[in-house]
C-alpha cells in the first residue's frame, strides 16, 4: 500500500542580528498575513556571530515573545535555543509563557548549543558569565534537558529529577502549554550524538543549512538510529535552514527543490539582511509557489 509524503510546509528565518527591531516585526507581520508561509523562526545568541562584532543582536526568547503577541497564525520558533544558557526548568517556564501569549503557536527547537566554530560565538559564555560544558557533557545535557521539559509540560504532581547535570527538588509547572501533550519539540543539529537524542525526543529534526547530500545522510542517520530504539523514522518530520539569494531566486529554487526530493517537508528560508520591503510576498511567488508539492 503506497503512502502519500507529508505535505511541504515552508517558513522563513531573521537572524535578529545587525538589524532593528522594527524590521524584524515588519517581516513577520508580512509573514503572517501570506498563507504560503507557515512558520518563522530567530535564532538564539548573545553576541552577533557576522558582521560588526560589537552590533546589535536580541536576546532570542525575549524577542520571540514579543512577536507572539503581534502574529496571529505563524508558527513560531527559535533555530535553536542554546542549552547551555538557560537551565531546563526555566526554560520550561519560558517556553510555556510564549505558547500561551501565542495562542498555541509554538515549536520548541532545541540544540546542544554553539559549536567552537564560528570563534564569534564562543566569546558569548565568558561575555555572560556562562560555563561552556564540552560537547560530550552538553549533548548528555541536552538529553536530561529534553526529559525535564516534557516532565514539566505534563505531569500533574510537583517532582525530583536527578541527573547527571540538572537536579530539581519539587519541580512543577503551571500553567501548562496550550498545546497538548505539549508543543512540539524540535531538535537542532547535525552530529551522530545530537542525532541520537533527536532520535529519542524530537517531533522534528532540524538540519542547520549545508549540503543536500550530507543532510541526506545525517537523515538516514537519524533513521537508523531511530530503528535501533524501536521508533518509526517517519514520525519525526525533517526540517533544513536554506539560505535565500535574493538576487538569484532560481538558484534558491534549485536547492530547495533538491532538499524536498532528500525527504526534507519542513523548509525554512534564511533571509539575509537588510530585509528588503515586500520580501515574504517575493519569496512566496518565487520561491514557494514554484516549489511546493502536496
Amino acid at each position: 500500500m503506497s503512502t502519500t509524503a507529508p505535505r511541504v510546509r515552508f517558513g522563513i528565518m531573521t537572524a535578529p542580528m545587525q538589524v532593528d527591531y522594527r524590521d524584524v516585526l515588519r517581516v513577520w507581520r508580512e509573514a503572517d498575513a501570506i498563507p504560503e508561509i507557515e512558520h518563522a523562526w530567530l535564532f538564539d545568541h548573545l553576541m552577533p556571530i557576522a558582521g560588526d562584532p560589537y552590533g546589535p543582536v536580541y536576546e532570542g526568547w525575549t524577542l520571540l515573545a514579543a512577536l507572539a503577541a503581534q502574529t496571529r497564525r505563524l508558527r513560531l520558533g527559535l533555530l535553536v535555543t542554546s542549552n547551555r544558557f538557560r537551565p531546563p526548568a526555566l526554560l520550561a517556564k519560558i517556553a510555556t509563557t510564549v505558547d500561551v501569549v501565542s495562542g498555541g503557536r509554538l515549536d520548541l527547537g532545541l540544540g546542544v548549543g554553539s559549536r567552537p566554530d564560528p570563534p564569534e560565538a564562543r566569546r558569548e559564555y565568558p561575555a555572560h558569565g556562562l560555563p561552556f560544558l564540552d560537547t560530550p557533557r552538553a549533548v548528555e545535557s541536552l538529553a536530561e534537558a529534553c526529559t525535564v521539559i516534557r516532565r514539566l509540560w505534563t505531569e500533574e504532581q510537583p517532582f525530583d529529577f536527578h541527573g547527571t547535570h540538572h537536579r530539581l527538588i519539587g519541580a512543577f509547572g503551571n500553567p501548562k502549554p496550550v498545546q497538548r501533550p505539549h508543543p512540539p519539540i524540535l531538535i537542532g543539529g547535525r552530529s551522530s550524538a545530537t542525532l541520537r537524542v533527536a532520535a529519542e525526543h524530537a517531533d522534528l529534526w532540524n538540519m542547520p543549512g549545508g549540503d543536500i547530500d550530507d543532510a541526506a545522510r545525517r537523515s538516514a542517520l537519524l533513521d537508523r538510529y531511530c530503528a535501533e530504539i524501536g521508533r518509526e523514522p517517519a514520525s519525526i518530520t525533517r526540517s533544513i535552514v536554506l539560505h535565500v539569494s535574493y538576487d538569484r531566486p532560481g538558484v534558491t529554487r534549485d536547492v530547495v527543490a533538491e532538499a524536498i526530493d532528500a525527504g526534507f517537508r519542513h523548509i525554512v528560508l534564511g533571509l539575509p539582511s537588510p530585509f528588503p520591503d515586500g520580501v515574504v510576498r517575493r519569496l512566496a511567488d518565487e520561491i514557494v509557489g514554484t516549489s511546493a508539492v502536496t
